[in-house]
């Protein structure tokens, strides 16, 4: 059985794995992975092969968490510089900067915003493989 091979990228306020093999995994392993981020109250996206989990953690840990949970991973941390100064102008996180929200709203920005600087949100989101 083919191992998930999970790339994960910590951020400020939040993580976000990438599920690089997502296409050659069973239904039965998807469905364990998919129940992991649920409990955790996080959001899968099928689209980019990703989830997002809005809590603070380090790759250890995280390593830590999937092995008590038996979920048996081939993991590789992603570490990314932050040189972004762009604020986002609405919305509860109104003055922070892009690389600053957590993954589970820039998702939700996705799919839901369409205002005058989708730009810098597009720009984000492709920084972060969401």
């Amino acid at each position: 059985m083919i191992k998930p091979h999970f790339i994960f990228t910590s951020y400020k306020n939040s993580f976000s794995v990438k599920v690089k093999n997502l296409e050659k995994l069973t239904v039965e392993q998807i469905q364990t992975i998919e129940r992991f981020v649920s409990q955790r109250k996080g959001i899968f996206d099928f689209n980019a092969y990703t989830f997002a989990i809005q809590k603070r953690l380090e790759f250890t840990a995280f390593v830590f968490l999937l092995k008590s949970v038996d979920i048996n991973a081939y993991c590789e941390e992603n570490i990314i510089e932050e040189k972004t100064y762009e604020r986002i102008g609405f919305g509860q996180y109104k003055g922070m900067q892009y690389n600053e929200l957590p993954n589970s709203y820039m998702l939700w920005l996705k799919d839901n915003y369409r205002g005058y600087d989708k730009d810098k949100l597009d720009k984000e989101l492709k920084k972060r493989n969401l």
